[in-house]
């Protein structure tokens, strides 16, 4: 399909206006603040931090600190908040407006077992009655728009996202994205980007559309198809935050760029890495790079060696000898 023509002049989420249509989804373990900062440099017009309980922060959990850590330079930023009690999350949202963040956007998508066995993330898919509350709560206690992340349904014989969207909007969402898988499905199987079509049909708020995007051809697709105001990215994007600024060069000339220099990725790779040692510390830092390092390779020449190698890593100097030998 042909890109747009004309220039993307963004949408509102209640006061906050977003530049664009392009979102980057949040991802737990990925979207850290060094990520995040590439992202939006690279385009991204809107940023989802990784997703902070709750109850972490109530309790002080020392983890939460650092999720909660946003910067000046990647707004617009929504922080991303999970749990299932309306009033502790109402509290905690209270607690944290005035650090520098936009909009609060409250997780009903995550699947993984230890959240869903606590009727939180995509658990609360199967109860409209507690969306309503958890909405209504937070969105009276706290200035900043308030939105919901949901997907197609719980299960196949339960696709309600229409059905929440529309009580989301009700209690006081400003927006909501759509994953267009169940939870069963977990990220495996097809997006049905129908399901986003008919969440967009049934609200007037901004819906954001999200799975299966994994080109830049993919954003124009899911919009034309959907007409959805905003495409959010995730998996897509790792190991490749030029996703952005390749997918704003389709939507404006209908071209695709190349794909980045192995030189190009090389130096990516060395300033992620320096700003998460800054952030995390050597130790961790180089942990944590050998999984994005892993993915900024991929599809490259000899990446496979490069990725048996880079397991070794354990500090910047190993980090910068393994690149110096790629070419």
């Amino acid at each position: 399909m042909a890109a747009k023509s004309g220039k993307d002049m963004g949408f509102w989420i209640g006061n906050v206006h977003i530049g664009g249509s392009l979102v980057l989804g949040p991802m737990a373990g990925v979207t850290d603040l060094p990520f995040r900062l590439l992202c939006r440099e690279q385009g991204a017009d809107l940023i989802y931090t990784e997703m902070v309980s709750a109850k972490g922060i109530l309790y002080k959990n020392k983890n939460t600190a650092a999720l909660l850590r946003t910067q000046e330079a990647e707004r617009p930023v929504a922080l991303q908040f999970f749990g299932e009690n309306p009033g502790i999350m109402a509290e905690m949202a209270k607690y944290v407006e005035e650090l520098p963040f936009d909009i609060l956007d409250i997780n009903m998508g995550c699947p993984v077992p230890k959240v869903v066995n606590n009727g939180e993330g995509s658990a609360l898919m199967k109860n409209t009655v507690r969306v309503g509350e958890i909405v209504s709560a937070i969105s009276r206690a706290i200035r900043k728009p308030v939105t919901v992340k949901i997907r197609a349904g719980f299960d196949g014989g339960h696709i309600n996202a229409a059905e929440v969207a529309r009580v989301a909007q009700e209690s006081g969402a400003a927006a909501v994205a759509v994953h267009a898988r169940t939870r069963e499905q977990y990220y495996s199987g097809a997006a049905d980007w129908g399901v986003i079509r008919k969440v967009k049909e049934a609200v007037s708020i901004p819906v954001i559309g999200n799975g299966d995007v994994k080109t830049v051809q993919d954003v124009v697709c899911m919009q034309q198809e959907t007409g959805c105001d905003a495409v959010m990215v995730a998996r897509a994007v790792q190991g490749n935050p030029w996703f952005f600024s390749r997918a704003k060069q389709y939507l404006e000339t209908g071209e695709e760029p190349p794909r980045p220099e192995i030189s190009e990725v090389k130096d990516m790779i060395l300033r992620h890495a320096r700003a998460e040692i800054l952030e995390k510390g050597e130790y961790t830092a180089m942990r944590e790079m050998r999984k994005h390092v892993a993915w900024y390779t991929a599809g490259y020449p000899h990446s496979a060696k490069l990725r048996q190698v880079v397991n070794a890593v354990s500090s910047m100097e190993d980090l910068e000898g393994v690149l110096s030998r790629i070419s």
